[in-house]
């Protein structure tokens, strides 16, 4: 248990317990080793011994393993043996369990966590997404529109619709951001469709995550937050961006606080590794930033891999808590990370570094932690406490009864909502544009409609004319020659004025057809 005089006991060496100081806890640390040497145990005794003292923690359950830590453990003969190894007497032990909130992405096997892509940020999302330099640029500049635009950046179908929208007005913004290519947003668009297919669509959108109910305690003692990754896990970049991107949100959420007596938070890192695997330089220059500057906030971090190699030398220099488990060096590989772990440690005279990382038992470590002056201790040859709470998973009926018990903040995050964002606010757009379109149609074929009467009724006008015209000069001429037959007492060589007048009719009838018909192939020749 925490005191301020010993720390946060951890393990036990050859002189006597070795504690975590509560003033460097938030220094960052290391917990490495192969598999099956007690990695999992050490980082459940570390954080029952967080919680205890009233600090709250942050760890991923990769294979349900870490779930007993909210319920009692039990004396068995591996643990009643040890005892006089850690001068602890059986009569003085509590076995009890942690209060825990189980969190999943999912939203299967505990509180749903959320995150919108607007928080996410292109940089994340392009390292979710697996694109290149240029796609990833594409992803900034329609950030930077949707920015100015203040238009809210939520989900799946949201950032769809954005890339949408911006394949259709890219050319406006060429000159102010630089070419976006049609090929750059298929591929996105590709990406986001495998993504979704993964089930990442339940991941983001809102209520989203508030980092601050990470910081609960409850009767004196930090609430755990176990977050269920076995189903994540299979999605490595999914996992390892969204642990990113919650380290990223504390740091950015948290005042400056310095060195406090003991953490506000402690956050593990399991498979500490594919946080750099097929990470940019930028982005693992981001990542040192945050990590060396969070500690300010009062908040540390450990990490959990199978070798130190696994973590970049700038980031491990940061690490300054350290328990290194046993490696096994069956390869050139392996022996030069059993050399390189021996090399982090402060040597120690009484035995050598590299060849005690071999020679470790299952629980049996090389523990080295910071001094009161924030130096490392020199490294010891240590056995790690065992956790007064259950060493390995809880029943399905226990981890529902735990999620059913916490109302309050299951209630806050259970259903996902869908506010007015980019998905909504393009959709109504498009409807306004495509009413426009239409109106503007329908007027242009009103205006050519009436066009077109207008000229039909200039054509007739013509014909009737011409009609009238023919019909009249004709009339005329025969009814002129009928009078002047009349006066000059010829007889015409018609019957009657009647049949004349007909055959002028006829004749004026013929000529408007003909008037007609050239007419209309003027018309169609125009």
């Amino acid at each position: 248990m925490y005191t301020q005089e010993n720390g946060f006991y951890i393990a036990h060496g050859p002189n006597g317990p070795i504690s975590i100081l509560g003033n460097m806890a938030n220094r960052h640390g290391l917990i490495a080793g192969a598999t099956g040497t007690g990695k999992t145990v050490t980082l459940q005794v570390i954080a029952e011994s967080f919680c205890k003292a009233g600090v709250p923690c942050f760890m991923a359950d990769m294979k349900g393993d870490l779930s007993g830590i909210s319920q009692p453990g039990k004396l068995s003969g591996f643990i009643e043996k040890r005892l006089p190894e850690f001068g602890i007497d059986k009569e003085s032990l509590t076995f009890e369990g942690c209060p825990v909130r189980f969190y999943d992405v999912f939203g299967e096997q505990g509180i749903p966590m959320r995150a919108t892509i607007g928080e996410m940020g292109p940089d994340l999302m392009g390292r979710i997404l697996g694109l290149n330099d240029t796609q990833t640029g594409v992803l900034n500049i329609l950030y930077r529109i949707l920015d100015e635009k203040g238009i809210l950046l939520d989900d799946l179908k949201d950032l769809r619709s954005a890339l949408d929208w911006l394949s259709k007005h890219a050319k406006e913004y060429t000159t102010q951001y630089g070419n976006v290519a049609p090929a750059s947003i298929g591929a996105i668009q590709r990406a986001l469709l495998h993504l979704e297919n993964q089930g990442a669509d339940k991941f983001f959108g809102i209520p989203s995550f508030n980092i601050q109910d990470l910081m609960d305690t409850r009767d004196g003692m930090g609430v755990m937050s176990v977050l269920a990754a076995d189903k994540l896990m299979l999605q490595p970049k999914l996992y390892s961006t969204f642990l990113l991107w919650l380290i990223s949100e504390l740091y950015s959420t948290l005042p400056e606080v310095g060195d406090l007596e003991k953490p506000k938070l402690v956050f593990f890192f399991d498979e500490a590794h594919m946080l750099f695997e097929d990470t940019s330089k930028a982005l693992t220059d981001k990542i040192e930033q945050v990590i060396r500057l969070i500690r300010s906030k009062g908040v540390g971090i450990f990490f959990i891999s199978q070798l130190p190699t696994d973590i970049p030398d700038i980031i491990l220099g940061q690490l300054g808590n350290r328990v290194q488990h046993a490696l096994r060096a069956y390869t050139p590989r392996d022996q030069k990370a059993v050399k390189v772990a021996a090399e982090t440690f402060r040597a120690n005279p009484d035995f050598k570094t590299e060849d005690a990382i071999l020679e470790l038992e299952t629980g049996e470590a090389l523990v080295s932690f910071l001094d009161e002056k924030g130096a490392p201790s020199v490294v010891e040859r240590a056995k790690v406490l065992f956790p007064l709470s259950q060493i390995g998973a809880i029943t399905e009926g226990q981890r529902l009864d735990i999620m059913n018990a916490a109302k309050d903040i299951n209630n806050k995050y259970k259903e996902a909502q869908d506010r007015e964002s980019v998905f909504e606010v393009f959709a109504r757009e498009a409807e306004a544009e495509a009413k426009a379109a239409e109106e503007a149609a329908a007027a242009k074929e009103a205006e050519k409609e009436e066009k077109s009467k207008k000229k039909e009724k200039t054509v007739w006008s013509k014909v009737w004319k011409s009609i009238v015209t023919a019909v009249t000069g004709t009339l005329a001429a025969i009814l002129g020659k009928t009078v002047s037959d009349a006066i000059t007492g010829k007889k015409s060589k018609n019957t009657s004025v009647k049949d004349a007048a007909g055959r002028a009719v006829k004749n004026a009838t013929s000529a408007a057809g003909r008037q007609i018909l050239r007419d209309i192939l003027g018309n169609v020749i125009k």
